[in-house]
């Protein structure tokens, strides 16, 4: 997995820029530059994608290697309520790892159709989960903002006071934050349609940030809600946007991801 640009590269690179325009770009700060660069890592969907995907890879080998490392994935319904999940994991478990969101169809059914509340039979708007998968992004990300600009403040406050010490334990801190953006799986129920439109749906997802989707061999009219033994088997493969072209997506064969229990996910390979 890259290594993001530290505090310094950026701050490097923003003075660079600054410098070399004449002196028309003098009342721009480096810092603040560096600051909202940092606060604004993932540009667009498919960073975060790419950068969830290798995640998840990550941990489907550990799992491999070990099933005591299996991942818990939280179903969330809202920007807000992901946004608040991820910051209570990350205060009382110092960490975000093995932690997914998970978007769950029956949920989107219920509770986002612009209809109203209705059934886990795939009649809600195909373009609903890839709206929400954005929404909660942008509510991870604003979530980043927010801790890396209390950071921020306490720097400038240390700063002021001439408290070289807790300025570099800040410092410290900044270099090595963890992101609350986390790997979502989809639901995309039976794709909506015949081969292409699914294909479609799953591009708009990726696109929207997601790194796995859940797909169910089902047809229509012998759809079973969740909850029936005569339910068809489903199978969540990972799914990894190419690096060239950036906007084509591609099918991962080599790995999938399976729930196992309530709040666990399972790994294996394909």
């Amino acid at each position: 997995m890259s290594t993001p640009a530290s505090y310094d590269d950026h701050l490097g690179h923003a003075g660079k820029l600054i410098a070399a325009q004449g002196g028309t770009w003098d009342g721009i700060s480096a810092d603040a530059v560096a600051r909202m660069r940092l606060q604004n890592r993932f540009r667009t969907g498919l960073d975060i994608a790419r950068y969830t995907a290798k995640i998840m890879r990550r941990d489907m080998a550990a799992y491999d290697a070990d099933p005591a490392n299996y991942t818990q994935s939280l179903g969330a319904w809202h920007g807000f309520i992901g946004q608040q999940q991820m910051i209570a994991i990350k205060k009382h478990f110092s960490s975000t790892e093995r932690r997914y969101l998970y978007l769950s169809g029956w949920m989107v059914a219920a509770l986002r159709s612009d209809f109203g509340p209705l059934p886990d039979q795939s009649m809600h708007e195909k373009t609903t989960v890839p709206a929400l998968i954005e929404e909660l992004y942008t509510f991870l990300r604003q979530a980043d903002a927010r801790e890396l600009g209390g950071m921020f403040r306490e720097i400038d406050a240390a700063r002021a006071a001439g408290d070289q010490f807790r300025e570099k334990q800040l410092l410290t801190a900044v270099e090595s934050f963890q992101t609350h953006v986390v790997p979502i799986i989809a639901d995309i129920d039976a794709g909506f349609g015949n081969a292409e439109a699914t294909y479609l749906l799953a591009r708009k997802m990726i696109e929207a940030g997601a790194c796995a989707l859940q797909i169910e061999n089902q047809v229509s009219d012998e759809k079973h809600a969740a909850i029936r033994t005569a339910r068809s088997p489903s199978r969540t493969r990972t799914f990894s946007p190419r690096s060239a072209p950036a906007a084509t997506p591609s099918l991962n064969s080599a790995s999938r991801t399976a729930s196992s229990s309530p709040g666990r996910t399972r790994s294996g390979p394909a």
